[in-house]
């Protein structure tokens, strides 16, 4: 019986490959292949109905969404979470759609659940063209609000962990408004996410309503028994943001982004991309200041690194990471940023 990596049959994937225009020497076909002898090999594994369609529609899922995306892959995008049930009247949905028009205004584009809500909050004040909707397939809530519904960047799912992935893996920020279980299993999601460095770093803003204190307690909440019973570490506390102004919601999130671009990891090198170079007495401090971020070495300013492929006219700062303390490197963001100047006003 053939196997998936047999010779044979990896020349037959890798016809198929490039019929379809696809170059098979390339690491990009590669990739394709394996994908293609991974499902192969559910025939040896001789797998049951219910597992083949959980991995087929979840493959179609992702693939259809990602489609919707790559178009706008150069674009900054933040996800707004808040319940689907806030009134068009309460100060909540009010906030939503201002912070979202601030961020809108500065060329970024929101993705929310495509629901009523906070989520039709988001959408109004990005405007139809500057919205995704990530939908999700339920007995309730299933309808797209009247902003989105019918627009080519609408995405329907059914299954949630394959609409979190695309909330997290297409999101630059994150912004929380009120809302129930849902909203709060997307935030600790990612904050689980990004405190064990399984996703790069990015803002995570809590944002009330002007006097209100629902993400005041949850901080609350978190401090006193979580932080106080050593669950987390004190640097946590830096990933996420809480505030009842959107202004300066919408700052915090601009301000992330004023000298730190992106993450990304080259083999054992934590490598972040940065807009204008450091002196060499930045990167002293960095080094004197985040030695537990380095397993060994230093930390080091370069030009891109080999096999890097992105973003090729950005300045590097790396090191070996210790893969920890996500929260200090937060920190560390913070302080790169900081020695850019004063951030412009809006």
């Amino acid at each position: 019986m053939a196997q998936p990596h047999d010779p044979q049959v990896v020349e037959q994937l890798n016809a198929l490959i490039a019929a379809l225009g696809g170059e098979p020497e390339r690491f990009e076909g590669q990739l394709v292949r394996e994908m293609m002898q991974t499902a192969l090999k559910l025939v040896r594994d001789g797998a049951d109905t219910g597992e083949l369609k959980l991995i087929s529609r979840s493959f179609k899922e992702l693939r259809y969404a990602m489609k919707v995306f790559r178009p706008y892959g150069g674009v900054r995008k933040i996800s707004i979470f808040g319940s689907a049930r806030t009134p068009e009247d309460d100060p909540t949905y009010t906030a939503a759609i201002d912070f979202s028009r601030k961020m809108s205004d500065r060329g970024w584009m929101v993705i929310t659940g495509a629901g009523d809500g906070i989520m039709k909050a988001g959408h109004g004040g990005a405007g139809r063209a500057g919205s995704f909707g990530v939908a999700i397939r339920l007995p309730f809530e299933t309808t797209a609000n009247e902003i989105i519904a019918g627009d080519s960047k609408l995405v329907t799912f059914r299954y949630f962990f394959t609409r979190k992935l695309m909330f997290l893996s297409q999101s630059d920020a994150i912004a929380l408004f009120a809302g129930g279980f849902g909203t709060h299993d997307e935030g600790f999601e990612t904050l689980t996410m990004i405190q064990t460095g399984k996703s790069p770093l990015i803002p995570l803003v809590m944002v009330d309503a002007p006097g209100d204190d629902y993400w005041k307690q949850w901080d609350q909440y978190v401090r006193e028994h979580l932080l106080a019973k050593g669950m987390i570490s004190p640097e946590d506390v830096r990933l996420y943001y809480v505030t009842d102004d959107t202004k300066d919601a919408s700052h915090h999130v601009f301000d992330f982004y004023r000298n730190y671009h992106s993450q990304r990891f080259v083999k054992d090198r934590i490598v972040l991309r940065i807009q204008r170079p450091l002196s060499d007495d930045q990167i002293e401090e960095l080094n004197d200041t985040f030695g537990p971020l380095v397993d060994e070495g230093r930390i080091e300013q370069s030009g891109p690194l080999e096999g890097e492929t992105a973003h090729l006219e950005l300045n590097r700062l790396s090191w070996v990471s210790s893969r920890r303390d996500y929260g200090l490197l937060r920190i560390m963001i913070d302080r790169i940023n900081e020695f850019a100047g004063a951030a412009p006003i809006a």
